[in-house]
């Protein structure tokens, strides 16, 4: 990936990918142990630069208030749905019911910025980019 986004699909992917990294980086603090255990620590580390990375390529294209909302959702969810599986944590009807409607608001977000930016922003957006 050359870093520079041009396609309209580009940026959300990269976001998605963003908050995967995210899913990565929480889960790997949570069996850091408080950064005691050496592998779970350093896998962290490394999650954590992609998740910053991949969101800064993001947004690049994506408003930062829908962008961040969309990446902190993805992730809170991510972690909240697989914490049980890695970590014998429990989630529960209510949890698993409000972590719906994190998902939903999620996807609103994405669908309320379908319409992307106005023509006259988005040209000096692509003239602020390289290549």
């Amino acid at each position: 990936m050359s870093g520079t986004v041009r396609s309209p699909a580009n940026p959300w992917l990269v976001l998605l990918l963003a908050g995967g990294f995210e899913v990565g980086y929480a889960l790997s603090v949570g069996g850091s142990h408080g950064f005691t255990r050496m592998t779970w620590s350093l896998t962290a580390v490394v999650f954590f630069l992609l998740t910053l990375w991949a969101l800064s390529v993001a947004l690049r294209a994506i408003d930062l208030s829908v962008g961040y909302a969309v990446w902190a959702g993805i992730g809170s969810v991510g972690a909240a749905l697989l914490g049980p599986v890695f970590f014998d944590e429990a989630l529960g009807l209510t949890q698993a019911l409000w972590l719906g409607v994190v998902i939903v608001g999620v996807v609103w977000l994405k669908l309320a910025d379908q319409g992307g930016r106005p023509p006259e922003e988005e040209a000096r957006v692509n003239e602020d980019q390289p290549g």
